[in-house]
């Protein structure tokens, strides 16, 4: 059995994909690969709590509905607006939002830069996009953020 070291945090990939890019006038990839923080991959099991009758020192769990976080990119600011695009496009109602919908592949490396895993988001839609604080003072590169609710996430091998 060959050892297994953890995967660093700092060696991923981001795309987002979203189909007929043109209508909307955005590319696709909207801005894959630039993002510098990822946060959010979480998948939550609600547990539903049983109490058997007479039993008081014991409690069944059984598995209830499956829960999704949100997930949070966060970008250098650039003067590709297309985020901008999707989140006022999506915002507009289009189609009831399925026409902005968007597909998020993200891949994890190891330390040599082979992709050992990949994240699936699947109908990822905009929820919220925020502008970076302006500050003259900090001479710190300005940071965008967006926040994207997802249907399903999966885990897979690169």
């Amino acid at each position: 059995m060959a050892d297994e070291y953890p995967l660093i945090a700092f060696r991923f990939e981001v795309q987002l994909t979203i189909s007929n890019p043109q209508r909307f006038g955005l590319t696709s990839p909207l801005c894959g690969g630039q993002f510098s923080e990822v946060e959010g991959l979480e998948m939550t099991n609600e547990l539903k709590t049983v109490r058997e009758g007479g039993n008081n020192l014991k409690q069944i769990h059984l598995v209830g509905p499956l829960t999704y976080g949100q997930l949070t990119l966060k970008r250098g600011m650039t003067t590709n607006l297309d985020l901008w695009k999707w989140f006022a496009a999506a915002a507009g109602g289009v189609e009831n939002g399925r026409g902005t919908v968007a597909q998020w592949p993200g891949v994890v490396s190891d330390a040599s830069n082979t992709p050992q895993l990949r994240f699936n988001l699947t109908d990822c839609l905009p929820v919220k996009i925020k502008a970076p604080s302006l500050n003259a003072k900090d001479g710190a590169v300005a940071v965008e953020e967006m926040q994207i609710a997802y249907s399903s996430f999966t885990v897979s091998a690169a």
